[in-house]
């Protein structure tokens, strides 16, 4: 896992977590739920990052 993936998957989380307070304060569903959808996948970009540093130890 390089420097820049890890930025790229924290950015992905902090953009998701933004849009998805957008959303919520203007009542916008969809933007809600793009937010939702990226920050989940940057969370689980991380996770699959973390295990993959475990098992290579």
């Amino acid at each position: 896992m390089s420097v820049g993936q890890k930025i790229t998957h924290k950015t992905q989380e902090l953009k998701g977590r933004i849009t998805e307070s957008v959303g919520r304060l203007t009542r916008n569903r969809r933007l809600q739920r793009e937010g939702r959808n990226d920050r989940v996948a940057g969370t689980m970009k991380q996770a699959g990052d973390r295990a993959k540093k475990a098992f290579k130890r």
